[in-house]
């Protein structure tokens, strides 16, 4: 039975959320069965490469690599799951898949680049909302007058970024062999999340502000909590803890005088497992977010299944699938992103989300007093996430999308000729 060659572009073996992303996609469409995959790997900016090595529950993907970055023929189905400035129609049928955008909007060539696709998929209704709802003018470039608008014109599906239920679930405390016995403390709020370019509060995760505001609670405080940074710049590296280590100084530098509470560097690379055990680890309270925006935010959803409380942005992509009813949706404002943030994909008149300092403050003092009552609202924000947003779900969506959506490919059929008979002179 001849199946469609189905060739997907994406960072399939680097370290970073977009590859997270990318793996979980191929993994569904290759246990269709309804495929041939090929997978055509690319990197992901300075992020580190060596992924499939280290996990060899993903080896499986190796025999679908191609191993000549060059197409030799016209895929029946090409997707590129990236930027959609970087999208290119190459296929019989053309697929782009982005995370999105994480402000109010985008640069004109993402939409350009999402109508070159026959269908795109976007990761939460936050990006799905950007792209439907930013709209620019079409100016000609010698008399600079307008000759059209540049908007989506091309179907655009939320496909949510399912959880590995098998990987990531609660664990009781005897089953949690991870070694933290380096932090003295026994309550620990955990970050996990790049520490990006920005200024001071303006960094995309927001890193910068979570220490000054856990130092702004905790200060002078008898016996504080810990805050736990599982964090890097993008490559982990001696370089990126010292780069790290450095801002943490230069804010800690501010509070001279003060008796600060400890913050712990966690900076390499861990396996899923070995997260999971993280997230369940008995020192390991409560994850907290500043985030100003989020494609979607994996590691929240994550950390959910540990049955433990969540602090994090009442904006973005998270807010798919965090229920304020069941964790602790801080409020703030939207402004406009910093120059010192902004880039040539995050536009400086875009804006994003810079979380309230007394919520905030209010809110990680609440829950370190208050821990019990914060544990029965996580527990159904835990199930919430597994019974609408694992794996399995994810994958039933992607399939329905797919057989709905991309018509019948024309199949090049051999030839069978009848044998013919030799005359005879």
């Amino acid at each position: 039975m001849y199946k469609p060659v189905f060739v997907i572009s994406c960072p399939i073996d680097v370290y970073s959320g977009y590859s997270q992303r990318s793996r979980d996609i191929v993994k569904s469409i290759i246990e269709l069965d309804l495929y041939d995959v090929q997978i055509l790997p690319q990197s992901w900016g300075a992020c580190s490469h060596g992924f499939i090595e280290s996990n060899k529950e993903w080896d499986f993907l190796t025999k679908h690599i191609l191993p000549n970055p060059q197409l030799t023929s016209q895929p029946d189905i090409w997707m590129q799951i990236t930027i959609p400035s970087e999208f290119q129609a190459i296929g019989k049928y053309n697929i782009g898949c982005t995370a999105g955008i994480e402000s109010t909007g985008c640069d004109p060539s993402w939409i350009e680049g999402l109508n070159k696709m026959d269908m795109n998929w976007v990761s939460s209704n936050h990006s799905k909302g950007v792209f439907t709802q930013n709209k620019f003018e079409q100016r000609d470039k010698q008399s600079n007058q307008v000759v059209g608008i540049i908007e989506l014109k091309k179907p655009m599906h939320v496909i949510f970024e399912g959880i590995d239920l098998d990987i990531y679930k609660f664990l009781p405390p005897t089953e949690v062999n991870l070694d933290l016995s380096d932090i003295k403390e026994e309550f620990c709020f955990l970050f996990v999340g790049h520490w990006m370019e920005g200024h001071m509060g303006h960094d995309r995760k927001n890193v910068g502000l979570l220490v000054k505001y856990f130092f702004e609670t905790f200060k002078n405080t008898f016996n504080p909590p810990a805050l736990i940074l599982k964090t890097s710049t993008g490559r982990e590296s001696y370089m990126s803890r010292e780069t790290i280590m450095d801002r943490i100084l230069t804010i800690k530098n501010e509070y001279k005088g003060d008796r600060l509470p400890n913050i712990y560097i966690l900076n390499g690379n861990l396996s899923n497992n070995e997260i999971n055990q993280l997230y369940n680890h008995p020192k390991v309270k409560t994850m907290i977010s500043l985030t100003k925006g989020e494609g979607y935010g994996r590691p929240l959803a994550e950390f959910c299944l540990s049955k433990k409380p969540v602090i994090a942005t009442g904006w973005s992509g998270h807010t798919d699938f965090l229920d304020p009813l069941f964790t602790i949706a801080l409020s703030g404002v939207l402004e406009q992103v910093h120059e010192s943030a902004a880039n040539q994909w995050l536009r400086k008149e875009t804006q994003w989300f810079q979380v309230n300092e007394k919520h905030t403050i209010s809110a990680m003092k609440e829950m370190f007093k208050n821990y019990k009552k914060f544990l029965e609202p996580s527990k159904r924000q835990g199930f919430k996430i597994k019974s609408t947003f694992g794996y399995g779900a994810m994958k039933e969506l992607v399939s329905n999308i797919l057989k709905n959506n991309i018509p019948l490919i024309p199949q090049q059929l051999k030839l069978n000729l009848p044998l013919l008979q030799t005359p005879k002179l």
